[in-house]
């Protein structure tokens, strides 16, 4: 099982940047696939971003791409999401997430472990 802990959410105009930070520990993230959820109130969990155990490829929703860019740190045991050119519906709660080397990444129940997550609100 891997522990997972966000940071760095908070209250941005849109048009702003935040980067999230996800720390792990328990296990080493190059054998985990990690991903990035969120979910709105009153709207189910979706799908962000996700980086594969190796580094070398990256996913995104489509809401988020060309503004989100997901990144690790093995040394550091760190996954980033940093998103640029905000809007107001990014309004959500962020969550990290780890899975065993999943086919499935962009499906929520592929990921074992699962951080408290972290608010990023986007005012207009």
């Amino acid at each position: 099982q891997v522990r997972l802990e966000e940071s760095g959410g908070g209250l941005v105009q849109a048009g702003g940047s935040l980067r999230l930070s996800c720390a792990a520990s328990g296990r080493t993230l190059s054998r985990h696939d990690m991903g990035w959820f969120r979910q709105a109130p009153g709207k189910g969990r979706e799908f962000v971003a996700a980086i594969r155990w190796s580094g070398d490829s990256t996913y995104y929703g489509d809401s988020v791409k060309g503004r989100f860019t997901v990144s690790k740190d093995n040394a550091k045991a760190t996954v980033y999401l940093q998103m640029n050119n905000l809007k107001p519906e990014d309004t959500a709660i962020y969550y990290c997430a780890a899975a065993v080397k999943t086919l499935r990444i962009k499906t929520e129940t592929s990921y074992s472990s699962w951080g408290q997550g972290t608010q990023v609100t986007v005012s207009s």
